[in-house]
């Protein structure tokens, strides 16, 4: 969901503040200084929104999309072991959710981190990250990385899918849900 993560009656600057003062002792220091203003404009940029002219925008009016990526920039802040996105694009229109995605892409490999993509969206299963895995009542049931994976085709992906779980399931409400 969007609207969860940030606080919507915040600005965007402020959002960002206590996203990385996360976990940090509280001190008497100001609130937002001009080197943390500089930082959030820098990392902002790399969403690629324009959200770096807008950081005292109340983060309410931002779009869904807007504020995904604003989550997951926050999200990312303090640079986490693991970064787990659980369709952290399914509430967005498909434009919308392509925008995430490539900010996702950007924001990960500008840190290095370890990502772990939960999707629907055979073909975005397909394109992010370099490992594939497939998992059918809890076990995993495919697992395909490097070559194999660059090659790999929607139709191929779902044929694998349905010859080594034994089930029909692997139709287009997989790649509709």
């Amino acid at each position: 969901d969007p609207m969860m993560g940030t606080a919507a009656t915040m600005q965007i600057e402020e959002n960002l503040a206590l996203a990385a003062r996360r976990g940090k002792p509280r001190t008497l220091r100001p609130g937002i200084t001009k080197a943390d203003r500089a930082f959030y404009r820098e990392q902002l940029q790399i969403l690629d929104l324009g959200l770096e002219d807008r950081m005292t925008t109340k983060v309410g009016l931002l779009s869904g999309g807007q504020r995904q990526a604003l989550t997951l920039l926050m999200a990312t802040l303090q640079q986490p072991k693991l970064l787990l996105l659980d369709e952290h694009t399914a509430a967005l229109d498909p434009k919308t959710a392509a925008k995430v995605l490539e900010a996702t892409q950007r924001i990960v490999e500008k840190n290095h981190l370890t990502t772990m993509m939960i999707t629907h969206n055979m073909r975005d299963a397909i394109f992010y990250g370099n490992r594939l895995i497939m998992m059918y009542e809890g076990h995993i049931v495919v697992d395909v990385s490097g070559e194999e994976k660059k090659n790999l085709t929607v139709e191929q992906l779902l044929n694998l899918f349905s010859r080594a779980s034994g089930s029909d399931e692997a139709d287009d409400k997989l790649l509709l849900s």
